[in-house]
């Protein structure tokens, strides 16, 4: 079993957190942005208090550790690996009462080159538990506003992990997808399921929009985020996110492993 001690060297050497590659103004600039109201940003939640830059900064730096000066402009930024632990530990809790009632769950990610592996470590842990993992709306069709314009993605799963990806991807069930923080697919998924008749998901596993998205319309939601990603934050403050992971949502895909082997360990989901 992995021990908290040597998770919290692995983060600092992995940059999970400490200084990360997520910069200070990234960051500053996307509490600009959700103090806006600016939905790239704000990705699903709609925010009930208002929430000016300082008070979002206040929130990251309670939340994650960044450093709430201010006048802290530029640089690297830093998410403290307490907080991250921390908050792994209450993550890991959740999937262990998911577990042990056998509730339908959904995973989701906006970041498949990266995070694919492990919510599918996750997804296996539970159906294995006994808990249906849910892959509705296969293939289905969504519409996303990005940079370029509007685009039309394809709805997929990996291993039980939904996953969006580019338009002309030919291949499904390649570990690849697009890189997205929207919170369409997930209320195309949700959609899906209520023309269904159901189930719904008693738990929403993800990242971005996933979390954003589901924890808005009502269900339980956690999951992972970086420190240019305050929704999650502003969601579990105002009790919409169960749970918000600070780490770096960006490194490489096998530095994610240990991680799901502790949380896991933790929610006694170990195989």
């Amino acid at each position: 079993m992995l021990s908290t001690g040597a998770l919290r060297a692995h983060l600092l050497a992995a940059r999970l957190a400490g200084p990360v590659a997520t910069s200070r103004e990234e960051s500053l600039r996307s509490y600009r942005l959700f103090a806006a109201r600016d939905p790239r940003v704000t990705i699903g939640i709609d925010p009930e208090w208002a929430w000016d830059e300082r008070d979002l900064l206040r929130l990251m730096a309670d939340k994650c550790g960044v450093s709430g000066d201010s006048d802290h402009v530029s640089g690297p930024d830093v998410i403290d690996p307490e907080l991250t632990l921390t908050a792994l530990s209450a993550f890991a809790d959740r999937l262990g009462e998911a577990a042990a009632r056998r509730i339908p769950v959904l995973l989701g990610t906006g970041h498949p080159h990266r995070l694919l592996g492990f919510y599918a470590g996750l997804a296996d842990a539970l159906s294995a538990a006994g808990c249906l993992v849910l892959t509705p709306a296969q293939g289905r069709c969504i519409d996303i506003t990005t940079r370029f314009g509007v685009r039309t993605y394809n709805l997929d799963y990996v291993r039980g992990v939904a996953l969006v990806r580019e338009p002309g991807v030919p291949c499904a069930g390649r570990e690849t997808g697009a890189h997205t923080h929207s919170p369409l697919p997930v209320r195309a998924v949700l959609d899906a399921l209520v023309e269904a008749g159901g189930p719904l998901p008693g738990l929403v596993v993800g990242d971005h929009g996933w979390v954003c998205g589901a924890g808005q319309l009502g269900f339980e939601a956690i999951g992972l985020a970086d420190t240019d990603d305050p929704a999650l934050f502003v969601g579990e403050a105002e009790g919409r996110v169960s749970v918000a992971v600070p780490l770096d949502d960006a490194v490489r895909s096998d530095y994610y492993l240990p991680l799901t082997r502790y949380v896991l360990n933790r929610a006694c989901l170990s195989q």
